[in-house]
Protein backbone atom coordinates (compact mmCIF):
# COMPACT_ATOMS: atom_id res chain seq x y z
CA UNK A 1 0.00 0.00 0.00
CA UNK A 2 1.22 3.48 -0.81
CA UNK A 3 1.92 5.96 1.89
CA UNK A 4 -1.07 7.56 -0.08
CA UNK A 5 -3.52 5.27 0.13
CA UNK A 6 -2.63 3.91 3.44
CA UNK A 7 -3.18 7.56 4.83
CA UNK A 8 -6.51 7.57 2.91
CA UNK A 9 -7.61 4.33 4.75
CA UNK A 10 -6.68 5.47 8.00
CA UNK A 11 -8.66 8.73 7.59
CA UNK A 12 -11.91 5.87 6.51
CA UNK A 13 -11.39 4.66 9.36
CA UNK A 14 -11.40 7.35 11.69
CA UNK A 15 -14.42 9.25 10.10
CA UNK A 16 -16.45 5.96 10.01
CA UNK A 17 -15.18 5.10 13.80
CA UNK A 18 -16.26 8.71 14.47
CA UNK A 19 -19.68 8.49 13.21
CA UNK A 20 -20.20 5.43 15.41
CA UNK A 21 -19.61 7.26 18.27
CA UNK A 22 -22.02 10.26 17.48
CA UNK A 23 -24.47 7.88 16.98
CA UNK A 24 -24.11 6.15 19.74
CA UNK A 25 -23.57 8.85 22.23
CA UNK A 26 -27.03 10.18 20.53
CA UNK A 27 -28.94 7.18 21.00
CA UNK A 28 -27.58 7.00 24.64
CA UNK A 29 -26.12 4.02 23.89
CA UNK A 30 -22.96 2.94 26.61
CA UNK A 31 -19.87 1.78 24.91
CA UNK A 32 -19.71 -1.42 26.88
CA UNK A 33 -23.67 -1.95 25.58
CA UNK A 34 -22.29 -1.77 22.77
CA UNK A 35 -19.21 -4.07 22.78
CA UNK A 36 -21.41 -6.60 24.75
CA UNK A 37 -24.36 -6.74 21.78
CA UNK A 38 -21.09 -7.32 19.16
CA UNK A 39 -19.13 -9.80 21.46
CA UNK A 40 -16.02 -7.41 21.41
CA UNK A 41 -13.83 -6.70 24.41
CA UNK A 42 -14.53 -2.83 25.24
CA UNK A 43 -10.71 -1.56 24.58
CA UNK A 44 -11.64 -3.10 21.16
CA UNK A 45 -14.36 -0.78 20.11
CA UNK A 46 -12.81 2.21 21.76
CA UNK A 47 -10.17 1.29 19.01
CA UNK A 48 -12.01 1.47 16.52
CA UNK A 49 -14.29 4.75 17.72
CA UNK A 50 -10.78 6.62 17.83
CA UNK A 51 -10.13 5.06 14.27
CA UNK A 52 -6.84 2.80 15.48
CA UNK A 53 -8.13 0.14 14.03
CA UNK A 54 -10.48 -1.02 10.93
CA UNK A 55 -14.25 -0.72 12.10
CA UNK A 56 -15.39 -4.62 11.14
CA UNK A 57 -18.75 -5.36 9.46
CA UNK A 58 -20.27 -6.28 12.35
CA UNK A 59 -19.26 -3.36 14.52
CA UNK A 60 -21.50 -1.45 11.81
CA UNK A 61 -24.53 -3.59 11.41
CA UNK A 62 -24.77 -3.77 15.56
CA UNK A 63 -24.54 -0.25 16.16
CA UNK A 64 -26.91 0.90 13.01
CA UNK A 65 -29.51 -1.32 14.38
CA UNK A 66 -28.65 -0.28 18.09
CA UNK A 67 -28.17 3.77 17.43
CA UNK A 68 -31.53 3.29 15.38
CA UNK A 69 -29.17 4.58 12.16
CA UNK A 70 -31.37 3.40 9.36
CA UNK A 71 -28.43 1.88 7.22
CA UNK A 72 -26.53 5.48 7.49
CA UNK A 73 -24.25 3.73 9.55
CA UNK A 74 -23.91 0.23 7.73
CA UNK A 75 -23.18 2.61 4.38
CA UNK A 76 -19.64 3.22 5.60
CA UNK A 77 -18.71 -0.15 4.96
CA UNK A 78 -17.95 0.06 1.50
CA UNK A 79 -15.22 2.78 2.58
CA UNK A 80 -13.76 -0.12 5.23
CA UNK A 81 -13.24 -3.41 2.75
CA UNK A 82 -10.08 -4.94 4.26
CA UNK A 83 -6.69 -4.69 2.21
CA UNK A 84 -6.20 -8.20 0.70
CA UNK A 85 -2.47 -8.15 1.82
CA UNK A 86 -0.86 -6.26 4.65
CA UNK A 87 0.22 -2.77 3.72
CA UNK A 88 4.19 -3.85 4.04
CA UNK A 89 3.70 -6.58 1.47
CA UNK A 90 1.89 -4.26 -1.34
CA UNK A 91 4.78 -3.41 -3.71
CA UNK A 92 5.78 -7.07 -3.31
CA UNK A 93 2.58 -8.46 -4.68
CA UNK A 94 2.53 -6.17 -7.13
CA UNK A 95 5.70 -7.53 -8.72
CA UNK A 96 5.33 -10.74 -7.84
CA UNK A 97 1.92 -10.61 -10.65
CA UNK A 98 4.31 -9.59 -13.35
CA UNK A 99 7.37 -11.76 -12.85
CA UNK A 100 8.72 -13.86 -15.43
CA UNK A 101 10.62 -15.64 -12.59
CA UNK A 102 9.80 -16.25 -8.98
CA UNK A 103 12.72 -18.28 -6.84
CA UNK A 104 11.58 -19.23 -3.15
CA UNK A 105 13.30 -20.24 -0.13
CA UNK A 106 10.96 -21.12 2.73
CA UNK A 107 12.55 -21.83 6.12
CA UNK A 108 9.66 -22.38 8.32
CA UNK A 109 6.44 -21.94 6.64
CA UNK A 110 5.04 -23.18 3.20
CA UNK A 111 4.92 -20.36 0.83
CA UNK A 112 1.93 -18.73 -0.01
CA UNK A 113 1.96 -20.06 -3.74
CA UNK A 114 1.84 -23.36 -2.29
CA UNK A 115 -0.51 -23.34 0.58
CA UNK A 116 -4.18 -25.12 0.67
CA UNK A 117 -7.16 -22.86 2.07
CA UNK A 118 -7.07 -24.66 5.68
CA UNK A 119 -3.59 -24.07 5.76
CA UNK A 120 -3.49 -19.99 4.83
CA UNK A 121 -6.63 -20.05 7.35
CA UNK A 122 -5.29 -21.44 10.04
CA UNK A 123 -1.77 -19.62 9.49
CA UNK A 124 -3.83 -16.08 8.81
CA UNK A 125 -6.35 -16.25 11.49
CA UNK A 126 -3.54 -16.63 14.26
CA UNK A 127 -1.93 -13.58 13.42
CA UNK A 128 -0.80 -11.08 16.65
CA UNK A 129 -2.80 -8.54 17.02
CA UNK A 130 -6.02 -10.79 16.01
CA UNK A 131 -7.34 -9.82 12.85
CA UNK A 132 -11.19 -9.67 12.45
CA UNK A 133 -13.12 -12.88 10.53
CA UNK A 134 -13.20 -10.33 7.67
CA UNK A 135 -10.15 -9.52 7.34
CA UNK A 136 -8.48 -13.31 7.49
CA UNK A 137 -10.99 -14.11 4.96
CA UNK A 138 -10.54 -11.25 2.15
CA UNK A 139 -6.61 -12.60 3.01
CA UNK A 140 -7.36 -16.14 3.07
CA UNK A 141 -9.40 -14.93 -0.58
CA UNK A 142 -6.67 -12.80 -2.17
CA UNK A 143 -4.13 -15.56 -1.04
CA UNK A 144 -5.63 -18.23 -2.89
CA UNK A 145 -6.34 -15.78 -5.90
CA UNK A 146 -2.49 -15.67 -6.52
CA UNK A 147 -2.60 -19.50 -6.54
CA UNK A 148 -4.05 -19.24 -9.89
CA UNK A 149 -0.85 -17.39 -11.33
CA UNK A 150 0.67 -21.11 -11.78
CA UNK A 151 -1.56 -22.48 -13.85
CA UNK A 152 -2.29 -18.87 -16.05
CA UNK A 153 1.02 -17.85 -16.33
CA UNK A 154 2.23 -20.78 -17.85
CA UNK A 155 5.46 -18.67 -19.32
CA UNK A 156 6.79 -18.04 -15.76
CA UNK A 157 8.86 -19.78 -13.65
CA UNK A 158 7.95 -20.75 -10.56
CA UNK A 159 10.94 -23.00 -8.07
CA UNK A 160 10.51 -23.41 -4.60
CA UNK A 161 13.18 -24.65 -1.94
CA UNK A 162 11.35 -25.87 0.77
CA UNK A 163 13.28 -26.75 4.50
CA UNK A 164 12.04 -29.96 5.67
CA UNK A 165 11.16 -27.61 9.21
CA UNK A 166 8.26 -26.35 7.34
CA UNK A 167 7.37 -29.46 6.42
CA UNK A 168 7.13 -30.83 9.79
CA UNK A 169 5.83 -27.47 11.49
CA UNK A 170 2.09 -28.37 11.85
CA UNK A 171 -0.11 -25.57 11.36
CA UNK A 172 -3.82 -26.03 11.83
CA UNK A 173 -3.22 -29.70 13.16
CA UNK A 174 -2.23 -33.19 11.74
CA UNK A 175 -5.23 -33.23 9.09
CA UNK A 176 -4.64 -29.70 7.99
CA UNK A 177 -0.80 -30.11 7.43
CA UNK A 178 -1.42 -33.79 6.09
CA UNK A 179 -3.81 -32.11 2.91
CA UNK A 180 -1.20 -29.32 2.55
CA UNK A 181 1.59 -32.11 2.21
CA UNK A 182 -0.21 -33.70 -0.59
CA UNK A 183 -1.11 -30.56 -2.38
CA UNK A 184 3.00 -29.88 -3.06
CA UNK A 185 3.71 -32.93 -5.40
CA UNK A 186 0.39 -32.27 -7.17
CA UNK A 187 1.64 -28.61 -7.93
CA UNK A 188 4.97 -29.80 -8.81
CA UNK A 189 4.03 -31.67 -12.16
CA UNK A 190 3.45 -28.12 -13.74
CA UNK A 191 5.96 -27.66 -16.09
CA UNK A 192 6.61 -24.44 -15.10
CA UNK A 193 6.99 -25.37 -11.29
CA UNK A 194 10.02 -26.65 -9.24
CA UNK A 195 9.46 -28.33 -5.78
CA UNK A 196 12.47 -28.92 -4.05
CA UNK A 197 13.43 -30.02 0.00
CA UNK A 198 16.37 -29.19 1.89
CA UNK A 199 16.79 -32.00 4.39
CA UNK A 200 17.96 -30.85 8.01
CA UNK A 201 21.71 -30.72 8.33
CA UNK A 202 22.10 -29.54 4.70
CA UNK A 203 23.57 -26.08 3.92
CA UNK A 204 22.63 -25.11 7.92
CA UNK A 205 25.03 -21.71 7.59
CA UNK A 206 23.13 -20.30 5.02
CA UNK A 207 19.69 -21.87 5.25
CA UNK A 208 19.11 -20.80 8.55
CA UNK A 209 19.34 -16.85 8.23
CA UNK A 210 15.92 -16.64 7.12
CA UNK A 211 13.42 -17.05 3.71
CA UNK A 212 13.55 -14.73 0.96
CA UNK A 213 12.19 -14.64 -2.28
CA UNK A 214 13.89 -13.32 -5.80
CA UNK A 215 12.08 -11.99 -8.83
CA UNK A 216 12.74 -11.03 -12.26
CA UNK A 217 10.44 -9.05 -14.24
CA UNK A 218 9.50 -9.10 -17.88
CA UNK A 219 12.32 -5.76 -18.40
CA UNK A 220 14.73 -8.23 -16.91
CA UNK A 221 14.55 -5.84 -13.50
CA UNK A 222 15.47 -8.26 -10.59
CA UNK A 223 14.43 -8.06 -7.14
CA UNK A 224 15.19 -10.00 -3.55
CA UNK A 225 12.08 -10.10 -0.85
CA UNK A 226 12.68 -10.59 2.47
CA UNK A 227 9.88 -11.03 5.06
CA UNK A 228 9.67 -10.98 8.75
CA UNK A 229 7.23 -10.57 11.34
CA UNK A 230 6.62 -6.51 11.74
CA UNK A 231 8.74 -5.67 9.06
CA UNK A 232 9.20 -6.28 5.12
CA UNK A 233 11.95 -5.08 2.30
CA UNK A 234 11.94 -5.26 -1.00
CA UNK A 235 16.03 -4.72 -2.27
CA UNK A 236 16.42 -3.20 -5.95
CA UNK A 237 19.95 -2.89 -5.23
CA UNK A 238 22.09 -5.18 -7.70
CA UNK A 239 24.68 -5.81 -5.09
CA UNK A 240 22.02 -7.14 -2.09
CA UNK A 241 20.16 -9.12 -4.87
CA UNK A 242 23.16 -10.59 -6.47
CA UNK A 243 24.18 -12.20 -3.25
CA UNK A 244 20.62 -13.16 -2.08
CA UNK A 245 21.25 -14.81 -5.29
CA UNK A 246 24.39 -16.68 -4.80
CA UNK A 247 22.95 -17.95 -1.32
CA UNK A 248 19.77 -19.29 -3.03
CA UNK A 249 21.80 -20.75 -6.10
CA UNK A 250 24.22 -22.67 -2.56
CA UNK A 251 20.84 -23.72 -0.91
CA UNK A 252 19.26 -24.70 -4.37
CA UNK A 253 22.48 -26.79 -5.11
CA UNK A 254 22.35 -28.61 -1.37
CA UNK A 255 18.56 -29.35 -1.75
CA UNK A 256 17.05 -32.85 -2.94
CA UNK A 257 15.75 -32.83 -6.60
CA UNK A 258 12.37 -32.51 -7.79
CA UNK A 259 11.25 -36.41 -7.47
CA UNK A 260 13.30 -37.12 -4.93
CA UNK A 261 11.46 -34.35 -3.32
CA UNK A 262 8.39 -35.15 -4.09
CA UNK A 263 8.81 -38.41 -2.51
CA UNK A 264 10.46 -37.00 0.80
CA UNK A 265 7.19 -35.27 1.00
CA UNK A 266 5.37 -38.09 0.88
CA UNK A 267 7.17 -39.91 3.42
CA UNK A 268 6.65 -37.03 5.48
CA UNK A 269 3.15 -36.95 4.91
CA UNK A 270 2.62 -40.86 6.02
CA UNK A 271 4.68 -39.99 9.23
CA UNK A 272 1.80 -37.81 10.34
Amino acid sequence: MTSGAAQQAQQNWRYCGGQIKLWREEAGVARQALADEVGYDYEYVKSMECGRRRPTLRLLQVADQMCGARGKLLAGHEFLKPEPFPARSQEYMAIEAEAIAVHDYSLGLIPGLLQTKEYARALIGESCPPLDDETVEERVRARLARQEALTRRAKTVYGFVIHEAALRTEVGGREVMRQQLHKLPDVGVFRNVSIQVLPFGRCSGLALNGPFVLLETVEHERFAYIEGPETSVLHADADKVSDLAQVHGMIRMQALGVDESAAFIRKVAEEL
